[in-house]
């Protein structure tokens, strides 16, 4: 019995077949329509942040008594790669990263580590600390609303209401509100007139506190159990001004001794504007898994109705739609990807013939259907890696198909019958087929399996390529037979027997492989020197990490000096926010004061709490619009007391500037020279823009030297001064009331007056055994100065010195352009301090690193599957040389359109070497069978070659044509780019030079190969 044919058996077994391809196409389409659709793949943001607090305190203090502790605890945690910290006056922040590599599946289990560590650490920090760890940073709210139109507080009452109806929605994930200033009850006195009265700041305090205290009054075991309940409660601010405090004199109405007023938070912790307009914030997540279509439009109709039952003069304005932008992104990737099969069905067409390229042209769509399902199964969904990755492999799987049905074409034209040709199809070109398939496949191991953010982010590229070569396949040698035998014409009477490569072309090509062949040693030489010069051009080609996102919004990120406050960094945002106001190409204009906005954008990370520190989300109406703003913005410096940086959101992970460096060290002086030379040197280095260094200048501060051995004898501590200084000032909680429906703080503090004019504390009263004392006799007055943000990294002081770049300049030519001038810096430097590159060029450099670290294993695969179909250590040699030269034509594609080279650019690269290899092994396959027929040495070449050419030819021109619609992707260009150049040089190269190197190979001195002399 004769081995099993996969193939001839599909033939004789036409009704299953048929029924499969009925099936598959039915079950594939459905399946298509019911993928999930979205903007671009999740991928998990290895970031949390913890929190710390400790009012009061200084920087410095936060720094050494909070922040060092923190940061020692946390260096255990699993997987920790980086800790960023921020420290201000009463509180510091910490950026907790992991490793790249760290499993996406560990990720929750191990910010439960960080829970449980703050947990163990929180006792052991100064009395009033507290410390709090958020991961939620990292959710994606794609649906945004803005309320307008009223009172903070009225708004907010309707953003609840919003939100209660938005989480009954199937499939709705988290939803927070933003802008909400909490509501206060003020009581403001004068210090000084409450100790005329014999009245002490806290003494008020704990009056109210325990008028306004909810406590357990016991309950009645009686028959039937009956609760006790104390009345007189506070409840508004009547309530708290029929308040009464005992002094000397007797009881007195809150009232009569203070001013008591409602009213929001003073300074308020976030301030957000709609188009100039104070307004809310409501953002949502959607839950995992869902489909943003599907979701976006039931948001959009539960607030359109929501919105018609608003107060008068209330706005409900939707400021971010995912669903939108996922409708525009898939539908323009499905254009370019129906365009793509059009154009790979024409070429099938007018090179094949008509029922000839039926044939190839119905295994697309099988294909496709069976890839469909693979998704489905798989919760891949319809985004922007998925689709890019399918118009990818339609200039691939189209290879198996052309080969199958160019096998059984030849053999119908010599005569054979049709099951015949379909078996034949398969003994010659099943495996070769098959292992080129998968060394194809082995390409892209790297991007599916490498540890890293950004392959999380681009993997599908791996599994959806991946899944389509595999079923093109399956599809080629089981289904193609069967189309083939029903549908290939009979050939024609006279064609019947000859020779199908008997026509002038093949014969030229027949003479140029004979010349190849007899200057084999000059046609090597000559590839070498091609490739040789094509790692020269390689240094001349831009290089990029990832590329600026095709969406309209604009981010602008403000920064006063540090210390700044937020009314100051709102009134700097509302100039620019004039600047844009009726400007043409603005469509949509929000700001937000104090805090990021909501993380509407994957890869967008909004800038931590900070009241120096403003973000602007610009709208433009076109890309177009978008480029002309950023210049304009760029070049107007609309508010100068801030630091501006203008920039475009990033597609995959990013950094808030794309060239940074990190200048470490103990000293915070040497630190702010050093960095100035770096800034110096980026200010001076062409193509650099908004040059910032993230600490500030040192900050004015009111220093109170307490006299001792006056406040001992006086009975007065530093304690009870700073919290009667703090009350004054700032404002000290003392309890709450229901003020309404929503419980409020009842906030003490000193008048306008003493809160704003530092001259006065010195007549404020301290409270003492002898009695009211001046502060200005227990203390000395004075002024100071101190850094009022300090940032650290891994538990060292750091300063970063930052900037962008402008036009089309890449991060890697900052650096480049930079590097000799810091490098002299960093030889100057004193012992313990050293200089770092971060930004784009640091995070480049990981994820290259993950691929190249999978490298080694990739090549393996490759030689085993080598190995195992060419069971030849010299042919698998040969057939692995031929992976570099599609590095000719590529660097020369790059250097020709000016398309920069990055990650997605090198993952082409990489999967541009199995594709070569694939033609490669093919070739080699034949030449041995036709030396195994008895043809000598040269013949089989020329043969092989002559045979394959078509095939090859035709595959490299189906995928170079279907390569170029995603050429005009700011995404996929440059790795479109590369692989249509290096198949083009490569496909000439695999026809040309590899018969060179074959015939060097193995051109030995025994009779059967001297004809080699006489080619």
């Amino acid at each position: 019995m004769g081995r099993f044919n996969l193939s001839r058996w599909a033939v004789e077994h036409p009704a299953l077949i048929g029924f499969l391809i009925a099936l598959i196409f039915s079950v594939g389409a459905f399946q298509f329509l019911q993928l999930g659709r979205a903007e671009d793949p999740s991928f998990t943001l290895k970031e949390m942040v913890v929190a710390g607090t400790w009012p009061g305190a200084s920087p410095d203090q936060m720094q050494r008594q909070i922040a060092e502790p923190l940061e020692r605890k946390l260096r255990a945690v699993e997987s920790l790669d980086s800790l960023q910290t921020y420290c201000v006056e009463g509180g510091c922040v910490i950026q907790v990263a992991l490793k790249d590599d760290a499993p996406r599946q560990r990720v929750p289990e191990i910010w439960q580590q960080v829970r449980r560590m703050l947990q163990d650490i929180e006792p052991s920090l100064p009395a009033g600390a507290a410390v709090a760890a958020d991961d939620d940073y990292s959710d994606v709210y794609g649906y945004v609303f803005t309320l307008t139109g009223a009172d903070n507080a009225a708004l907010v009452r309707q953003a609840e209401r919003l939100r209660e109806t938005v989480l009954r929605l199937p499939r709705a994930g988290k939803v927070q509100i933003a802008g909400e200033i909490p509501r206060s009850i003020y009581v403001e006195f004068d210090p000084r007139r409450l100790a005329g009265l014999g009245v002490s700041p806290g003494q008020l305090a704990r009056a109210l506190a325990q008028r306004g205290a909810v406590a357990p009054a016991g309950t009645a075991e009686l028959p039937l159990r009956l609760p006790v309940r104390v009345g007189g409660a506070i409840d508004g601010v009547a309530a708290v001004e029929n308040s009464y405090v005992q002094t000397a004199q007797g009881a007195v109405r809150v009232a009569d001794l203070a001013k008591v007023e409602r009213g929001y938070a003073d300074p308020a912790p976030m301030i957000v504007r709609h188009a100039g307009q104070p307004a809310v914030v409501l953002s949502v997540a959607m839950a995992p898994g869902a489909d943003g279509l599907a979701f976006g439009k039931s948001l959009r109709e539960t607030a359109g109705e929501f919105g018609r039952h608003l107060p008068a003069g209330v706005k409900l304005t939707q400021i971010q739609d995912q669903s939108a932008v996922i409708e525009e992104a898939v539908g323009a990737f499905l254009i370019k990807f129906f365009c793509a099969l059009a154009v790979v069905l024409v070429v099938a067409f007018l090179t094949l013939g008509f029922r000839t390229g039926v044939v190839v042209a119905l295994s697309v769509p099988l294909t496709l259907a069976v890839v469909a399902l693979f998704m489905g199964a798989a919760g891949i969904g319809l985004e922007r890696i998925s689709l890019g990755a399918l118009i990818l492999s339609l200039g691939l799987l189209v290879d198996d198909a052309i080969i199958s049905v160019e096998a059984m074409v030849v053999q119908l034209e010599k005569g054979a019958s049709r099951a015949d040709a379909a078996a034949y199809a398969w003994t010659h070109t099943a495996f070769p087929m098959l292992t080129g398939t998968l060394l194809t496949v082995a390409g892209f191991l790297p991007v599916g399996f490498a540890q890293s953010t950004t392959s999380e982010y681009a993997d599908a590229i791996f599994w959806v390529t991946g899944a389509a070569l595999v079923f093109s396949w399956v599809v080629a040698v089981v289904f193609t037979p069967y189309l083939g035998v029903k549908l290939l014409p009979d050939p024609k009477p006279h064609a019947a027997g000859r020779d199908p490569y008997d026509t002038p072309l093949y014969r030229r090509l027949r003479e140029v492989i004979g010349f190849c062949l007899r200057r084999k040693g000059m046609v090597a030489a000559a590839t070498a020197g091609l490739l040789a010069l094509s790692l020269v051009g390689a240094i001349l080609v831009r290089q990029q990490f990832f590329p600026p996102s095709d969406r309209p919004e604009i981010i602008i990120d403000m920064a006063l000096r540090p210390g700044a406050s937020i009314e100051a960094t709102s009134r700097a945002a509302a100039k620019v926010e004039g600047a844009l106001k009726g400007d043409a190409d603005v469509a949509q204009l929000d700001s937000f004061v104090g805090q990021g906005a909501p993380r509407f954008y994957l890869p967008y990370g909004p800038s931590l709490p900070n009241p120096a520190t403003a973000t602007l989300v610009v709208v433009a109406k076109d890309l177009g619009a978008r480029e002309r703003l950023i210049e304009r913005l760029s070049a107007s410096p609309v508010a100068p007391e801030a630091k501006i940086h203008v920039r475009r959101l990033s597609l995959g992970p990013s950094t808030g500037f794309p060239v940074q460096y990190r200048v470490v060290g103990p000293d915070a002086g040497v630190l702010s020279d050093v960095s100035e030379q770096v800034a110096a040197v980026l200010r001076d280095t062409r193509g650099a823009t908004a040059v910032q260094v993230n600490w500030g200048e040192r900050a004015p501060t009111r220093t109170l030297e307490l006299d001792a051995a006056r406040a001992a004898r006086l009975g007065a501590d530093r304690a009870g001064v700073s919290e009667t200084l703090d009350m004054i000032v700032s404002g000290r909680a003392a309890g709450e009331v229901l003020d309404g429906v929503k419980r409020v703080a009842v906030t003490l503090r000193g008048t306008a007056a003493d809160r704003t004019d530092p001259s006065r504390l010195a007549t404020v009263p301290i409270d003492t055994a002898a009695g009211p004392t001046p502060l200005g006799q227990l203390a000395r007055l004075g002024v100071g100065d101190e850094q009022p943000i300090v940032w650290r990294r891994d538990g060292e002081p750091t300063m970063t010195v930052q900037c962008d770049m402008v036009g089309a300049v890449q991060a890697s030519e900052i650096a480049a352009r930079a590097k000799s001038r810091i490098e002299a810096i960093a030889r100057r430097l004193p012992e313990g301090y050293r200089i770092e590159e971060g930004g784009d060029e640091e995070l480049s450099a990981k994820a290259n690193k993950a691929i190249y670290d999978l490298l080694p294993a990739t090549l393996a695969v490759m030689l085993l599957l080598l190995m195992v179909q060419l069971q030849s250590v010299k042919r698998t040699l040969l057939v692995l040389a031929t992976a570099p030269l599609g590095l000719v034509g590529a660097v020369a594609a790059l250097l020709i359109t000016g398309a920069p080279f990055g990650f997605v650019a090198l993952l082409g690269l990489i999967a541009l070497a199995g594709m070569i290899m694939r033609n490669s092994i093919i070739l080699v396959d034949q030449v041995d069978r036709n030396q195994a027929g008895g043809m000598a040495l040269a013949a089989a070449i020329i043969d092989a070659t002559v045979s394959r050419s078509r095939p090859v030819v035709l595959t490299a021109l189906a995928a170079v044509l279907a390569f170029i619609p995603l050429c005009f992707n700011i995404f996929w260009g440059p790795m479109a780019i590369v692989m249509i150049g290096g198949l083009l040089g490569a496909t000439a190269l695999t026809l040309l030079a590899l018969p060179a190197l074959y015939a060097l190979a193995f051109d030995g001195k025994t009779p059967a190969n001297q004809d080699l002399q006489h080619v």
